[in-house]
């Protein structure tokens, strides 16, 4: 297949083909469209994975971004063994790049999706394993990482659109203070931060780039924090 082109946006046929697999989502439809698929949304998500990672490994040198699917490229098709819905396909395009030893979902990283007609991008860690969510609830009641863990926060707190996620639980667990500082952060299952936006006029230009890389930024010290304290 060879290196993948210069990323150069993506096109106006990307946002058609979801919209239009959204009312046609069978195999039938999907396997006539094949090539648009292909062509309009397979290509520049590869060449824009290549892109987005050498931005991020200036700030975060070890992240993962291969433009494969089941690597930075979720499948397209739903698993609908235990679904009410049959649907045979997703009508998004979702991407990531994470970092750590482990699987994909396994370590933070940082989230891409499109779903016309919006575009989310996002950071952190979705949701904790058991062993991680353990070693997430030990740190944010350690008095150092805790505290930067706070920090990080509040200053999050303060990026216009910039929205916490990973709320789960109604009550503190057991075995930790309802009464501590970050008592509320004991409540995740998972960490994440994510900003979400119509579709902007960067996603049809190689200024896409730059675009999700400024909306990543202020998630990097989430990243490196969830990274160096929940592994």
């Amino acid at each position: 297949m060879g290196e993948d082109p210069e990323f150069r946006g993506f096109s106006k046929q990307t946002v058609a083909f979801f919209r239009h697999l959204k009312k046609n989502n069978d195999r039938a439809w999907f396997e006539a469209h094949r090539d648009v698929y292909e062509a309009e949304v397979m290509a520049p998500a590869r060449a824009f994975i290549t892109a987005i990672g050498a931005r991020l490994k200036t700030v975060t040198p070890k992240i993962v971004a291969i433009p494969k699917v089941n690597k930075s490229i979720f499948r397209i098709h739903r698993d609908a063994r235990f679904s009410l819905d049959p649907s045979p396909y997703k009508t998004n395009l979702g991407l990531y790049f994470w970092e750590g030893e482990g699987g994909r979902m396994e370590g933070s990283g940082f989230y891409f999706h499109l779903e016309p007609p919006d575009l989310m991008v996002g950071g952190g860690m979705y949701m904790f394993s058991d062993k991680k969510l353990l070693r997430y609830r030990k740190a944010v009641v350690d008095k150092k990482l805790g505290a930067e863990l706070a920090a990080i926060v509040r200053e999050m707190a303060k990026v216009p659109g910039l929205a916490l996620g990973g709320q789960h639980y109604k009550r503190v667990p057991a075995g930790f203070d309802p009464g501590h500082p970050n008592a509320p952060l004991l409540l995740h299952n998972g960490l994440c931060a994510g900003m979400e936006t119509a579709i902007p006029e960067e996603f049809y230009s190689p200024r896409l780039v730059e675009y999700c890389f400024e909306r990543y930024r202020p998630m990097v010290p989430l990243h490196k924090w969830l990274v160096k304290a929940v592994g």
